[in-house]
Protein backbone atom coordinates (compact mmCIF):
# COMPACT_ATOMS: atom_id res chain seq x y z
CA UNK A 1 0.00 0.00 0.00
CA UNK A 2 2.86 2.37 0.79
CA UNK A 3 4.37 1.79 -2.67
CA UNK A 4 1.02 2.52 -4.29
CA UNK A 5 0.76 5.70 -2.23
CA UNK A 6 4.25 6.79 -3.33
CA UNK A 7 3.44 6.01 -6.96
CA UNK A 8 0.24 8.04 -6.77
CA UNK A 9 2.17 10.96 -5.29
CA UNK A 10 4.67 10.88 -8.17
CA UNK A 11 1.93 10.59 -10.78
CA UNK A 12 -0.09 13.40 -9.18
CA UNK A 13 2.77 15.88 -9.18
CA UNK A 14 3.93 14.89 -12.66
CA UNK A 15 0.40 15.39 -13.98
CA UNK A 16 0.05 18.77 -12.26
CA UNK A 17 3.45 19.84 -13.61
CA UNK A 18 2.47 18.84 -17.15
CA UNK A 19 -0.93 20.46 -16.79
CA UNK A 20 0.38 23.75 -15.42
CA UNK A 21 3.26 23.76 -17.87
CA UNK A 22 0.95 23.32 -20.84
CA UNK A 23 -1.64 25.88 -19.74
CA UNK A 24 0.82 28.59 -18.59
CA UNK A 25 1.95 29.93 -22.01
CA UNK A 26 -1.39 29.67 -23.77
CA UNK A 27 -4.19 32.20 -23.06
CA UNK A 28 -6.53 30.01 -21.02
CA UNK A 29 -5.26 30.75 -17.46
CA UNK A 30 -3.14 28.07 -15.82
CA UNK A 31 -4.14 29.24 -12.32
CA UNK A 32 -7.83 29.03 -13.16
CA UNK A 33 -7.47 25.56 -14.62
CA UNK A 34 -5.54 24.37 -11.57
CA UNK A 35 -8.43 25.53 -9.35
CA UNK A 36 -10.87 23.52 -11.50
CA UNK A 37 -8.69 20.39 -11.70
CA UNK A 38 -7.91 20.37 -7.97
CA UNK A 39 -11.61 20.63 -7.14
CA UNK A 40 -12.74 18.09 -9.74
CA UNK A 41 -10.24 15.41 -8.73
CA UNK A 42 -9.87 16.41 -5.07
CA UNK A 43 -6.15 16.96 -5.49
CA UNK A 44 -4.26 18.67 -2.73
CA UNK A 45 -0.77 20.07 -3.10
CA UNK A 46 1.42 20.18 -0.02
CA UNK A 47 3.31 23.44 0.20
CA UNK A 48 2.05 26.85 -0.86
CA UNK A 49 5.04 27.42 -3.15
CA UNK A 50 4.30 24.53 -5.51
CA UNK A 51 2.72 26.77 -8.15
CA UNK A 52 5.70 29.12 -7.97
CA UNK A 53 8.04 26.19 -8.60
CA UNK A 54 6.21 24.93 -11.67
CA UNK A 55 5.85 28.51 -12.93
CA UNK A 56 9.63 28.68 -12.67
CA UNK A 57 9.74 25.60 -14.88
CA UNK A 58 7.65 27.50 -17.43
CA UNK A 59 10.14 30.36 -17.15
CA UNK A 60 12.99 28.03 -18.11
CA UNK A 61 11.08 27.11 -21.27
CA UNK A 62 10.53 30.80 -22.10
CA UNK A 63 14.26 31.49 -21.60
CA UNK A 64 15.14 28.66 -23.98
CA UNK A 65 12.77 29.81 -26.72
CA UNK A 66 13.70 33.50 -26.47
CA UNK A 67 17.40 32.96 -25.70
CA UNK A 68 18.63 34.78 -28.81
CA UNK A 69 16.41 37.81 -28.12
CA UNK A 70 17.54 37.86 -24.49
CA UNK A 71 21.23 37.72 -25.40
CA UNK A 72 20.74 40.50 -27.98
CA UNK A 73 18.94 42.69 -25.45
CA UNK A 74 21.65 42.17 -22.84
CA UNK A 75 24.47 42.87 -25.29
CA UNK A 76 22.87 45.92 -26.91
CA UNK A 77 21.35 47.22 -23.68
CA UNK A 78 24.65 47.19 -21.79
CA UNK A 79 26.51 48.36 -24.90
CA UNK A 80 24.30 51.43 -25.19
CA UNK A 81 25.18 52.48 -21.63
CA UNK A 82 28.83 52.85 -22.65
CA UNK A 83 28.69 53.81 -26.34
CA UNK A 84 25.34 55.62 -26.71
CA UNK A 85 25.10 53.92 -30.10
CA UNK A 86 21.74 54.91 -31.61
CA UNK A 87 21.38 51.46 -33.21
CA UNK A 88 21.39 49.91 -29.73
CA UNK A 89 18.97 52.38 -28.19
CA UNK A 90 15.87 50.43 -29.24
CA UNK A 91 16.98 47.36 -27.26
CA UNK A 92 17.97 49.53 -24.29
CA UNK A 93 14.51 51.12 -24.31
CA UNK A 94 12.89 47.68 -24.61
CA UNK A 95 14.62 46.65 -21.36
CA UNK A 96 13.44 49.83 -19.64
CA UNK A 97 9.90 49.18 -20.80
CA UNK A 98 10.05 45.64 -19.42
CA UNK A 99 11.07 47.06 -16.05
CA UNK A 100 8.21 49.59 -16.18
CA UNK A 101 5.76 46.86 -17.16
CA UNK A 102 6.83 44.72 -14.22
CA UNK A 103 6.01 47.36 -11.58
CA UNK A 104 2.17 47.10 -11.50
CA UNK A 105 2.03 43.31 -11.02
CA UNK A 106 4.83 43.48 -8.44
CA UNK A 107 3.16 46.17 -6.35
CA UNK A 108 -0.38 44.77 -6.60
CA UNK A 109 0.87 41.22 -6.00
CA UNK A 110 2.66 42.19 -2.79
CA UNK A 111 -0.27 44.23 -1.47
CA UNK A 112 -3.29 42.20 -2.55
CA UNK A 113 -2.26 38.68 -3.61
CA UNK A 114 -3.66 36.97 -0.49
CA UNK A 115 -6.97 38.83 -0.78
CA UNK A 116 -7.22 38.09 -4.50
CA UNK A 117 -6.52 34.36 -4.08
CA UNK A 118 -9.11 34.12 -1.28
CA UNK A 119 -11.81 36.18 -3.01
CA UNK A 120 -11.54 34.68 -6.50
CA UNK A 121 -10.69 31.05 -5.75
CA UNK A 122 -14.14 29.47 -6.19
CA UNK A 123 -14.86 27.46 -9.33
CA UNK A 124 -17.84 29.67 -10.27
CA UNK A 125 -15.68 32.78 -10.02
CA UNK A 126 -13.03 31.11 -12.16
CA UNK A 127 -15.75 30.29 -14.69
CA UNK A 128 -16.80 33.94 -14.86
CA UNK A 129 -13.20 35.16 -15.30
CA UNK A 130 -12.58 32.55 -18.00
CA UNK A 131 -15.58 33.91 -19.90
CA UNK A 132 -14.10 37.41 -19.55
CA UNK A 133 -10.80 36.08 -20.95
CA UNK A 134 -12.72 34.55 -23.85
CA UNK A 135 -14.41 37.86 -24.70
CA UNK A 136 -11.07 39.69 -24.60
CA UNK A 137 -9.47 37.17 -26.96
CA UNK A 138 -12.49 37.34 -29.29
CA UNK A 139 -12.13 41.12 -29.56
CA UNK A 140 -8.52 40.94 -30.82
CA UNK A 141 -8.87 37.78 -32.92
CA UNK A 142 -8.46 39.64 -36.23
CA UNK A 143 -6.28 42.57 -35.16
CA UNK A 144 -3.01 43.16 -37.00
CA UNK A 145 -0.96 45.94 -35.43
CA UNK A 146 1.88 47.99 -36.88
CA UNK A 147 4.12 48.70 -33.87
CA UNK A 148 7.53 46.99 -33.80
CA UNK A 149 9.83 46.70 -30.79
CA UNK A 150 11.35 50.10 -31.57
CA UNK A 151 7.95 51.84 -31.68
CA UNK A 152 6.97 51.09 -28.07
CA UNK A 153 6.56 53.79 -25.44
CA UNK A 154 6.61 53.82 -21.66
CA UNK A 155 2.81 54.26 -21.73
CA UNK A 156 2.46 51.04 -23.76
CA UNK A 157 4.64 49.24 -21.22
CA UNK A 158 2.63 50.56 -18.26
CA UNK A 159 -0.72 49.57 -19.79
CA UNK A 160 0.49 46.05 -20.62
CA UNK A 161 1.93 45.83 -17.10
CA UNK A 162 -1.45 46.79 -15.63
CA UNK A 163 -3.05 44.08 -17.75
CA UNK A 164 -0.57 41.60 -16.33
CA UNK A 165 -1.55 42.60 -12.78
CA UNK A 166 -5.21 41.84 -13.58
CA UNK A 167 -4.07 38.28 -14.37
CA UNK A 168 -3.35 37.76 -10.67
CA UNK A 169 -7.04 36.82 -10.60
CA UNK A 170 -7.45 33.06 -11.31
CA UNK A 171 -9.18 32.59 -14.65
CA UNK A 172 -7.67 35.73 -16.20
CA UNK A 173 -4.86 34.47 -18.39
CA UNK A 174 -1.52 36.28 -17.93
CA UNK A 175 -0.42 35.70 -21.51
CA UNK A 176 -3.94 36.45 -22.73
CA UNK A 177 -4.28 39.71 -20.77
CA UNK A 178 -0.88 41.05 -21.82
CA UNK A 179 -1.29 40.06 -25.48
CA UNK A 180 -4.81 41.52 -25.62
CA UNK A 181 -3.52 44.81 -24.19
CA UNK A 182 -0.52 44.81 -26.52
CA UNK A 183 -2.64 44.12 -29.60
CA UNK A 184 -5.18 46.81 -28.65
CA UNK A 185 -2.25 49.24 -28.40
CA UNK A 186 -1.38 48.43 -32.00
CA UNK A 187 1.57 46.06 -31.60
CA UNK A 188 2.37 43.47 -34.25
CA UNK A 189 1.75 39.88 -33.21
CA UNK A 190 5.45 39.04 -32.93
CA UNK A 191 6.13 42.15 -30.82
CA UNK A 192 3.09 41.48 -28.62
CA UNK A 193 4.21 37.90 -28.04
CA UNK A 194 7.82 38.86 -27.35
CA UNK A 195 6.91 41.67 -24.94
CA UNK A 196 4.35 39.48 -23.16
CA UNK A 197 6.73 36.60 -22.51
CA UNK A 198 9.73 38.81 -21.78
CA UNK A 199 7.51 40.49 -19.18
CA UNK A 200 6.93 37.06 -17.64
CA UNK A 201 10.66 36.69 -16.87
CA UNK A 202 11.08 39.28 -14.06
CA UNK A 203 7.69 38.44 -12.53
CA UNK A 204 8.48 34.72 -12.37
CA UNK A 205 12.00 35.34 -11.07
CA UNK A 206 10.67 37.67 -8.39
CA UNK A 207 8.01 35.17 -7.29
CA UNK A 208 10.60 32.41 -7.11
CA UNK A 209 13.01 34.50 -5.03
CA UNK A 210 10.25 35.57 -2.63
CA UNK A 211 9.10 31.96 -2.19
CA UNK A 212 12.55 30.31 -2.09
CA UNK A 213 12.83 30.42 1.71
CA UNK A 214 9.30 29.08 2.17
CA UNK A 215 10.04 26.26 -0.27
CA UNK A 216 13.31 25.25 1.39
CA UNK A 217 12.08 25.58 4.98
CA UNK A 218 8.90 23.62 4.26
CA UNK A 219 9.04 20.67 6.72
CA UNK A 220 7.84 18.38 3.91
CA UNK A 221 10.40 19.63 1.39
CA UNK A 222 12.72 16.65 1.77
CA UNK A 223 9.90 14.12 1.45
CA UNK A 224 8.46 15.95 -1.54
CA UNK A 225 11.77 16.72 -3.26
CA UNK A 226 11.44 14.04 -5.97
CA UNK A 227 7.74 14.78 -6.73
CA UNK A 228 8.56 18.50 -6.87
CA UNK A 229 11.46 17.90 -9.26
CA UNK A 230 9.30 15.71 -11.50
CA UNK A 231 6.66 18.43 -11.63
CA UNK A 232 9.36 21.03 -12.35
CA UNK A 233 10.82 19.03 -15.26
CA UNK A 234 7.34 18.22 -16.59
CA UNK A 235 6.47 21.93 -16.54
CA UNK A 236 9.60 22.82 -18.54
CA UNK A 237 8.84 20.26 -21.26
CA UNK A 238 5.11 21.02 -21.46
CA UNK A 239 5.64 24.80 -21.50
CA UNK A 240 8.24 24.58 -24.25
CA UNK A 241 5.96 22.71 -26.65
CA UNK A 242 2.85 24.68 -25.63
CA UNK A 243 4.55 28.02 -26.31
CA UNK A 244 5.85 26.83 -29.68
CA UNK A 245 2.32 25.70 -30.55
CA UNK A 246 0.82 28.99 -29.38
CA UNK A 247 3.29 31.02 -31.47
CA UNK A 248 2.25 29.01 -34.51
CA UNK A 249 -1.45 29.57 -33.81
CA UNK A 250 -0.87 33.31 -33.36
CA UNK A 251 0.95 33.44 -36.71
CA UNK A 252 -2.04 31.79 -38.39
CA UNK A 253 -4.54 34.16 -36.75
CA UNK A 254 -6.46 31.43 -34.94
CA UNK A 255 -6.89 33.06 -31.52
CA UNK A 256 -10.65 32.56 -31.84
CA UNK A 257 -10.25 28.89 -30.89
CA UNK A 258 -8.82 29.86 -27.50
CA UNK A 259 -11.71 32.30 -27.04
CA UNK A 260 -14.26 29.57 -27.80
CA UNK A 261 -12.49 27.17 -25.43
CA UNK A 262 -12.60 29.75 -22.61
CA UNK A 263 -16.33 30.32 -23.26
CA UNK A 264 -17.10 26.59 -23.09
CA UNK A 265 -15.04 25.83 -19.97
CA UNK A 266 -16.18 29.03 -18.29
CA UNK A 267 -19.90 28.32 -18.83
CA UNK A 268 -19.47 24.70 -17.70
CA UNK A 269 -17.72 25.88 -14.53
CA UNK A 270 -20.49 28.38 -13.77
CA UNK A 271 -23.41 26.05 -14.54
CA UNK A 272 -22.34 22.56 -13.48
CA UNK A 273 -19.44 22.72 -11.07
Amino acid sequence: MEKLSDLWLLLKYTFLGLFQGFTEPIPISSSGHLVIVKNLFQLEMEGLSFEVLVNFGSLIAVLIIYRRDILRLIQNGTGYLFTKNKQQRSDFNFILYLLIGTIPAGVIGILFEDWISTTFSSIKMVGITLIITGFALWIIRNLKGQKNDGDLTWKDALIVGLAQSVALIPGISRSGATIVAAMLLGMKQTTALRFSFMLYIPVSLGSMLLSAEELITNPQFEALFIPYMLAFLAAIIASYFALKWFMNIMAKGNLKYFAIYCFVVGFLAVIWL
